[in-house]
């Protein structure tokens, strides 16, 4: 078995140590030892470089790219997966080595990764997002036309449930179509065309009975859960992570802080669609006035939650934006309050804790050997994406 030794860089681990000089020796695909003056078959020399943990991005939609629905109107069925396969790969380019997608991957997009049929990172899938009628999955218009982001296919269940029965049937459903954590929406949304991020979706008793279905299979679920009494029925409710978590009032964070709830934040969605609508992108008007209504918000409540003490871990969702823009969301995270350190944290140890990739995260003996190299001091989180030259995944090189 070669041994490969990446050799004279500063190594941020992912464990919450402080960055250091060290070498990382790699056999097969795991990490076989960390120190100084390791000796290999192999040597990758990282001098002036640190070596980050492949980073993650734990809410993005690989199966979309932007949002005018015009265009992927005119857009053959097809072409979303092939529009999926770049998006993955524009991923792996940054240094993402896993992600999680939040609705719109299925079970075959998956295994065609695990199998090396596509270029890009490991996915958890969401498969799609459970939402009540006239809720943020329901793609229903005021012209009487339904139009979803994504589309029902053999692979992809419609997500529509209305009652505790509707519920845990469709559950069940995702889950053997092979979804890894079920996603529902707790309460509206920016982007959705009949309700408004403070609408509070689905009732406490539909949410126990998702939750006890969920369980059942060994599933965690999230929450799109934007305002308070959508977010506080979510983590009272037994979900994972709150997702984008807008508006977030003093008791949302002291139940997300009670119960080990993740945060998830997507800063960078509300100022993507905001930016798209400025440059002339056809976009809801309702749409962008939710987005402008929020985006103040969000970056209060986000800067409320590290002071808080909420487990965060680093999303954006991506696939509203283009992919390859991932990394912007690091620089929102660092003006929110936290430090470069917690920041590449969320994108990397935490992240992993979030998704329960217990491989992976940390540059540690024993671990998956997914690591990037990126140029000069990485703390600098500040235009990371610009600096990385090389990614290493499952011990071998993919980038570099």
């Amino acid at each position: 078995m070669t041994r490969i030794v990446v050799s004279g860089g500063t190594v941020f681990d992912g464990t919450g140590a402080a960055p250091a000089r060290a070498d990382i020796a790699i056999e097969g695909d795991r990490i076989a030892e960390v120190g100084v003056g390791l000796d290999g078959d192999e040597v990758i020399d990282a001098t002036g470089m640190t070596v980050l943990p492949g980073l993650f991005d734990c809410h993005v939609h690989v199966c979309s790219s932007g949002l005018d629905l015009v265009t992927r109107l005119e857009r053959p069925f097809s072409y979303q997966f092939y529009a999926a396969a770049r998006n993955m790969a524009a991923m792996l380019d940054l240094g993402i080595t896993s992600a999680r997608d939040a609705n719109g991957a299925d079970l075959g997009m998956k295994r065609a990764q695990e199998e090396g049929l596509l270029d890009g990172p490991r996915l958890s899938i969401a498969v799609t997002l459970i939402s009540q009628t006239g809720g943020h999955g329901d793609g229903w218009r005021p012209s009487g036309c339904t139009m979803k982001y994504t589309i029902a296919h053999p692979g992809r269940p419609d997500g529509i449930a209305d009652g505790p029965d509707a519920i845990r049937h469709k559950v069940r459903e995702i889950i053997r179509a092979g979804a890894d954590v079920i996603k529902v929406c707790t309460t509206g949304g920016v982007l959705s065309s009949r309700d408004h991020p403070h609408d509070t979706q689905f009732q406490p008793d539909e949410l126990a009975v998702l939750d006890a279905a969920a369980r059942a299979a060994h599933k965690p679920w999230m929450a799109h859960a934007q305002s308070p009494e959508g977010i506080k029925n979510a983590v009272r409710a037994g979900a994972r992570s709150i997702e984008h978590g807008i508006y977030l009032d003093d008791e949302c964070l002291e139940l997300m802080v009670e119960h080990g709830t993740w945060l998830v934040p997507t800063l960078v969605a509300t100022k993507t669609i905001l930016d798209m609508a400025d440059s002339g992108v056809r976009l809801s008007p309702a749409a962008v006035a939710k987005a402008r209504e929020a985006f103040e918000a969000h970056q209060v409540s986000f800067a409320r939650a590290v002071q808080a003490g909420v487990k965060i871990a680093m999303g954006t969702d991506t696939g509203v934006g283009p992919f390859g823009s991932n990394l912007d969301e690091l620089p929102l995270m660092l003006a929110g309050g936290m430090t470069p350190a917690q920041v590449l944290h969320a994108t990397t140890g935490s992240a992993a804790d979030l998704l329960g990739f217990g491989d992976l995260g940390r540059l540690t003996p024993g671990r998956l050997a997914d690591l990037v190299l990126v140029e000069g001091d990485g703390l600098e989180v500040t235009g990371l994406a610009g600096r990385v030259r090389l990614v290493m995944m499952n011990g071998e090189i993919r980038r570099g």
